[in-house]
C-alpha cells in the first residue's frame, strides 16, 4: 500500500529546501537596508515557510512516530498540553495560523508599497477577521471532524481574497501606469504573487473537500498547492527587489 504521508513528507521537504535560500536572502537584505518593507517581506516569507514546515511536521508525526491518538481517529485525546499541540500540528491548524499571519502582513505590505493611507474600516475588518481565524484555527477543533477543517480553509480563503485581490488589482494598475521596465517587471511579479497565493488556498480547499467526501486526500490539488507556494515566494521576493526601495 502506498504511504501517501511519506510521499507528502518528502515532497514538502523539497519545497522547504527550495524556499529556504530565499528566506535567508530576504533576511540579509533587511539587515543591509533596514527598511520596513524589507522587514515585512522577510516576515511574510518566514510565515509561509513556517506554514510549510508545520505541514511537513504533520507528515513526520504520522510517518515516524507511533502516536495512536494522532494516527487513529477512534483513539481518544489524552488531553495533555503536548497532545493539544501535536493534534493541531497533525491536523494542519498551526499551518493555518501561519498562513493567516502571512496574509495580515501582506495587507500591511500592500498599504506600504502602494503608498496608501489606511482605510480604518477595512483595517478593522482585516484585523478582526485575522483574529477570528487565529482563534478558530487553534480552539474550534474536534478530532475527526473534517467539517471544521473545511470551514477554516474557507475562512482563510476569504481573508486571502480580501487582501490579495485588491493587491492584484493595484499591481496590475501600477503595471499599466508605468513605462519603467524594472517597475513593470516588479508589478508583474507582484501580480503573479497574488494569483499564486490565492490558488494555494483554493487547491488546498479542494483537496480538503475531497477528504470530506471520503477521499484519502493527496489529490493533484495538494501537489499543485505547494508549487504555487514556491511561485508565490519567488515572485514576492523578486517583485520587491526590482522596486529597489531604500
Amino acid at each position: 500500500m502506498v504511504n501517501y504521508y511519506f510521499i507528502g513528507m518528502i515532497y514538502e521537504g523539497i519545497v522547504i529546501l527550495v524556499a529556504l535560500p530565499l528566506l535567508i536572502l530576504s533576511l540579509r537584505n533587511y539587515i543591509r537596508v533596514r527598511h520596513r518593507l524589507a522587514l515585512l517581506l522577510f516576515l511574510i516569507l518566514l510565515s509561509y515557510l513556517c506554514s510549510i514546515t508545520s505541514s511537513w511536521l504533520a507528515k513526520v508525526l504520522r510517518v515516524s512516530l507511533n502516536i495512536d491518538y494522532i494516527i487513529y481517529a477512534d483513539v481518544p485525546d489524552p488531553n495533555t498540553p503536548i497532545s493539544w499541540i501535536l493534534l493541531r500540528i497533525s491536523h494542519f491548524r498551526i499551518s493555518y495560523v501561519f498562513i493567516t499571519i502571512a496574509i495580515c502582513l501582506t495587507y500591511l505590505f500592500k498599504v506600504k508599497i502602494f503608498e496608501e493611507e489606511f482605510n480604518l474600516v477595512k483595517k478593522n475588518i482585516i484585523i478582526g477577521f485575522t483574529i477570528f481565524n487565529l482563534i478558530f484555527s487553534l480552539f474550534i477543533f474536534q478530532k475527526g471532524n473534517v467539517l471544521f477543517d473545511v470551514l477554516i480553509f474557507f475562512f482563510v480563503l476569504i481573508l486571502m481574497n480580501m487582501v490579495y485581490i485588491p493587491f492584484l488589482l493595484n499591481a496590475i494598475k501600477a503595471y499599466k501606469s508605468t513605462d519603467h521596465p524594472g517597475f513593470r517587471k516588479s508589478f508583474l511579479s507582484l501580480s503573479i504573487m497574488s494569483v499564486s497565493y490565492i490558488l494555494v488556498l483554493f487547491c488546498l480547499l479542494v483537496d480538503r473537500i475531497y477528504i470530506f467526501f471520503g477521499h484519502y486526500g493527496f489529490t493533484i490539488f495538494y501537489f499543485l498547492a505547494w508549487i504555487f507556494v514556491i511561485i508565490g515566494i519567488f515572485s514576492t521576493y523578486f517583485g520587491y527587489l526590482r522596486l529597489d526601495i531604500k
